[in-house]
């Protein structure tokens, strides 16, 4: 098999005259299941679209209808894999549709007390420092990447990717934007999708979220608080090119390239790539 930096290669060359679009996502029709879309339609290694009704990112499933549970049933939902801490699945379970299994995946788990320490303190400046929000996230991002527990997270539910033979997978945290959003860049990665199109789809999720976000800054504003407070709110309810390449820079600066990460430190190998290739990739069509 050529080795994954060496596809990445090839990719990269056939695509130097390419004039990028915007991305249209699936947007899946769920009423209270917040920034939900099917990956699938995006292209992927040696042109191979990747197959739809497979993989599904969303944001928690607390708050799902009766009609958001039948829509997914009939969508082939298999699986939920839930990428939020213990105290936030405690304090918002999901809805299960019957039948679906429910995997417990925290990326970040409890936090360690060092990573606790960081944000309690940015949080006592989120009225006095409009750049305290976006620190927070940054130190977010970078501990998602670095931190063993993280990791191990992230090689769990790529295991579980390569283990789901057939079926729809929904993948989430909260807003379905950080931890859902880093997961998402690694498995369209791994699938071979171009490093535009994992941005765009990662920044998407402003759009998808706008109601939320409108609903935070009015729920500031009807409590008094300051517009510093408002700017901190606004950017911890979105996503951020700056947030996305304080995990890549990371990456390429402290584990040589997103290839080596994936490969050395998330411990994926090239069949069990070549595994997810076949799994979630549509077949490669016949030459005429």
């Amino acid at each position: 098999h050529l080795s994954l930096r060496r596809q990445r290669q090839m990719c990269i060359r056939d695509r130097k005259s390419r004039d990028y679009k915007m991305i249209r996502p699936n947007i899946l029709p769920l009423q209270h299941v917040p920034n939900a879309r099917d990956l699938g339609g995006y292209v992927g290694f040696d042109g191979r679209k990747i197959k739809m009704h497979r993989l599904l990112r969303t944001g928690k499933l607390c708050q799902m209808t009766k009609e958001d549970e039948t829509f997914l049933i009939n969508y082939g939902l298999t699986k939920i894999v839930d990428l939020r801490s213990p105290k936030e699945i405690e304090l918002a379970p999901d809805v299960v549709p019957a039948g679906v299994e429910h995997i417990d995946n925290p990326i970040h788990g409890n936090q360690s007390a060092e990573t606790d320490q960081k944000i309690l303190q940015l949080k006592k400046t989120y009225t006095k420092d409009q750049y305290a929000g976006f620190k927070t996230m940054c130190h977010q991002y970078h501990s998602s990447v670095s931190k063993e527990y993280s990791q191990k997270a992230f090689n769990s539910l790529l295991n579980i990717f390569a283990n789901t033979k057939d079926g729809a997978i929904i993948f989430h945290c909260s807003e379905g934007k950080d931890r859902t959003g880093l997961a998402t860049v690694l498995i369209l990665y791994i699938l071979g999708v171009d490093m535009e199109t994992i941005r765009q789809d990662y920044l998407f999720s402003n759009l998808m979220l706008g109601n939320y976000q409108a609903k935070m800054n009015q729920k500031i504003i009807d409590e008094g608080g300051s517009v510093i407070l408002r700017a901190n709110v606004r950017s911890l309810a979105s996503v951020a090119n700056e947030y996305l390449d304080t995990a890549l820079l990371l990456i390429d600066e402290k584990y040589d390239g997103i290839d080596n990460y994936i490969k050395n430190v998330l411990k994926v190998d090239d069949e069990m790539i070549q595994s997810l290739r076949e799994l979630y990739l549509e077949p490669k069509k016949a030459s005429k």
